[in-house]
């Protein structure tokens, strides 16, 4: 006689309604039979909404993906854009804290700093930060010590390539302006931050006379790159910082409208510059969810060695040269990775 005939047909459904409300609240109780929520990942950018964010978050959660982390089941993207107004940061870190979020990835040194003073505890992950050393991001490279890690651009040879490429590019010149951001951290007495300082060293290295020109927020471009002109400079080097990265596509058009052939960082080959060399951007931020893997997985970060970006890309716009009346050589062109034409 089976369990059905001995408990009759009322007692039987009975027990099993009894077995289902009891596997409800086992399943609630215990997180391994639960389905876990999904991770907040905040994302701190010094600049705006765009179409190259679109392209780091397609990559971001490409990786993501690859790792079995899907978007909506088992992370939600919070980001948060300072729109160039760098002072909007802390507010910013401090909002993403509050959405106790499980992860901040920062974009920019001004981000990193922001997000580092929030929080003590939410792992932080940097990206386009020159030097987290110097930056008092992490103790050192190799153990940074903290709740921050992440990403550098830390090639002590990329601002010595740039110029070396900018001189080869442009034969004769002896005079070059270089465009950096007033509100990058770690300035010493003549309000030169290291990356100003690397790229001064970097063009005196190859005769040229660097002209540093530093830019508090977009409103200072024109004048900014109208006095490079006026100060004969014969070409433009965009750093890597905030203000500039945030308005390049105006850069480009100023630098065209003053006959200066620029060269921009890697991934801002859209600026409309005659060159773009350097690592490009949405490559890099696919790291950021190898780093927040780990720490998913129960990592500390700040056990995580801080990763090196060395894989650069050159890029030339034949009609910005044509623009600002420069030729590329053949030969240059030969070791390009694309051509815009």
């Amino acid at each position: 006689m089976d369990a059905g005939s001995l408990l009759g047909g009322g007692a039987m459904r009975f027990a099993k309604a009894v077995l289902t409300v009891f596997c409800m609240i086992a399943s609630m109780c215990d997180p391994s039979i639960a389905q876990q929520a999904p991770r907040k990942v905040g994302i701190l950018v010094n600049g705006s909404p765009s179409p190259l964010f679109d392209s780091i978050k397609k990559n971001l959660l490409s990786d993501f993906a690859d790792r079995g982390y899907l978007e909506g089941r088992d992370i939600v993207i919070e980001p948060r854009f300072a729109e160039s107004k760098l002072e909007r940061l802390p507010g910013l870190a401090s909002e993403l804290v509050s959405a106790n979020v499980d992860v901040i990835l920062a974009l920019g040194g001004p981000a990193s700093v922001a997000s580092q003073k929030a929080t003590s505890t939410i792992p932080v992950i940097f990206a386009i930060v020159t030097d987290p050393v110097a930056l008092k991001l992490v103790v050192s490279m190799d153990k940074p010590g903290g709740n921050v890690t992440g990403l550098t651009n830390l090639d002590p040879q990329q601002a010595s390539d740039q110029l070396k490429l900018l001189k080869e590019a442009f034969p004769g010149i002896k005079r070059v302006a270089i465009l950096s951001d007033q509100t990058i951290p770690g300035a010493d007495e003549r309000g030169l931050a290291p990356i100003d300082r690397a790229n001064e060293a970097a063009a005196k290295a190859q005769g040229l006379e660097p002209q540093i020109v530093k830019v508090k927020g977009a409103d200072d471009l024109e004048a900014a790159i109208a006095g490079m002109a006026k100060e004969r400079a014969e070409a433009l080097l965009v750093l890597e910082v905030p203000v500039p990265w945030s308005n390049r596509k105006r850069v480009g058009e100023l630098a065209i409208k003053n006959r200066l052939p620029a060269m921009f960082p890697g991934g801002q080959a859209d600026a409309g510059g005659v060159i773009t060399y350097g690592a490009n951007v949405a490559d890099t931020w696919r790291e950021f969810a190898t780093f927040a893997d780990k720490i998913f997985k129960g990592a500390k970060p700040g056990d995580l060695p801080v990763g090196v970006v060395t894989k650069r890309e050159l890029i030339f716009n034949l009609h910005a040269a044509q623009a600002v009346g420069v030729e590329i050589s053949p030969e240059l062109l030969k070791r390009a990775d694309k051509i815009v034409r």
